[in-house]
């Protein structure tokens, strides 16, 4: 998550003193990793945040629809199928999202939708069989309600996760490598405007990489774009731009592995806190014409590349990537790695934090920071109920939304408002996007 005024939202962008705590919070779960195991054989809970991070226990809010801790309240705008401002039906299997500050005091949302087949669902389409996209939402927050919606990009697929870049613009990911057609290839990244009020000329930034994207994090001191791969199989990669204002303008797609240590496994058996040397390896045919989904991986492989289990979220801050392998581990359950770079060069990795107890934290997905006070969001995405987890500064985790139904629905696009004062996150099925608000000083967000 790059440092910038534009956002401070999801994957996105932080005040300096909110990367800090961010670091400091992940770095305190790596010594509880450990000790959340021994505390267990004995009955302790040593994960757990006392009083539930500082905010006391989930109960039903007013409306109804969402268990928040007392005090906060929330509005859900963005069903599946209302009419945005043109009349466009609202697309569903909302997804991804960031937000940035507008015009006039309001807040610009860009969400994905991880749509499959079609028709697109707007104008300007880059395939019009394919349903995926994003849409731009302004957001008023003072009357906390919708102001506007509008289709942004269509003809996609399966726009699962992204990340906004260092000119207050968001990348959507297609997380699919195959395409409805032979004739309109699919897998790559795409630019979306935030400000955007009607569709864009969809343009697939090729030289990125076509895969089963997920997320991207940017690293403001070089410009270079670390992107992960949502597969049991995938890889970490970087795209390093020949224009860091201008990603069309080309680069190099590379790689992670593990200096000396070829084709090295961190699915399984990993200490956390254990510092890994990396290096990267060149990815030369970056938009492979296969119809084989680990064309990209297989390149990196060959030339030792490091091998996790499904990428997902990634966030940049101070001084670091983090990423979120949402089935890593030895439990299946979720790993957190820390990827600190070195300019140009290699960098080093390391994990942060391995969940042992679903009840504690199960397939975490997207994470984003508290510009209030560096604490975590953890969107989950299991094989149960999905809730929101925060993650104190001190390493603790605790509950912090939860659906008030029994819809094991996915949870996603977790994003901040720029001023700290709002969450946004949605709900993939039936498609809905919460603004929730409440005393966030009185615990650890």
């Amino acid at each position: 998550m790059t440092i910038t005024p534009a956002n401070l939202g999801r994957r996105g962008f932080l005040k300096t003193a909110g990367a800090f705590s961010a670091a400091t919070a992940l770095s305190a779960l790596m010594s509880q990793t450990a000790q959340a195991a021994e505390g267990r054989k004995n009955g302790v809970d040593t994960m757990q945040a006392p009083n539930n991070g500082g905010y006391g226990p989930l109960q039903p809010a007013p409306g109804g629809e969402l268990l928040l801790p007392a005090g906060f309240t929330y509005v859900a705008f963005g069903h599946t199928g209302t009419p945005m401002s043109d009349g466009t039906p609202t697309p569903g299997m909302h997804d991804g999202m960031a937000a940035f500050q507008g015009e006039n005091g309001m807040i610009n949302l860009v969400r994905n939708h991880e749509n499959n087949q079609g028709p697109a669902f707007g104008e300007n389409p880059y395939d019009p069989q394919a349903a995926g996209g994003t849409t731009n939402l302004v957001f008023d927050p003072v009357k906390m309600e919708l102001v506007a919606a509008y289709p942004s990009l269509t003809g996609t697929i399966r726009n699962c996760a992204g990340g906004p870049t260092l000119n207050g613009t968001w990348l959507t990911c297609e997380e699919t490598f195959t395409g409805l057609d032979v004739e309109t290839p699919h897998g790559y990244v795409f630019e979306v405007p935030a400000d955007a009020t009607s569709p864009i000329e969809a343009v697939p930034i090729k030289e990125m990489g076509r895969f089963t994207h997920e997320a991207v994090a940017i690293d403001p001191a070089t410009g270079i774009v670390y992107q992960t791969e949502d597969r049991g199989t995938s890889g970490f990669y970087r795209f390093v731009p020949n224009d860091r204002n201008d990603l069309t303008a080309g680069g190099k797609l590379q790689m992670m592995a593990i200096k000396a240590r070829p084709n090295y496994d961190t699915r399984y058996s990993q200490n956390a806190g254990r510092p890994l040397p990396c290096e990267w390896v060149d990815i030369n045919e970056p938009d492979p014409d296969s119809t084989d989904s680990l064309a990209v991986f297989k390149q990196g492989w060959e030339q030792g590349g490091a091998v996790f289990a499904r990428l997902e979220g990634a966030w940049y801050g101070d001084g670091s990537v983090y990423i979120n392998s949402t089935s890593g581990g030895d439990a299946g359950l979720g790993q957190v790695w820390r990827f600190t770079p070195r300019g140009n060069s290699g960098g080093q990795l390391e994990l942060v934090y391995e969940s042992i107890d679903p009840d504690v934290l199960e397939s975490p997905d997207n994470l984003c920071v508290s510009p209030n006070t560096g604490g975590l969001v953890l969107c989950e995405d299991g094989s149960g109920k999905d809730l929101l987890r925060g993650v104190t500064t001190d390493g603790q985790i605790f509950d912090l939304a939860e659906l008030n139904s029994d819809s094991t629905s996915e949870l996603a696009g977790a994003t901040f408002s720029p001023d700290g004062s709002i969450l946004f996150f949605n709900v993939q099925s039936p498609g809905i996007t919460y603004a929730i608000t409440g005393p966030w000083g009185n615990g650890a967000l």
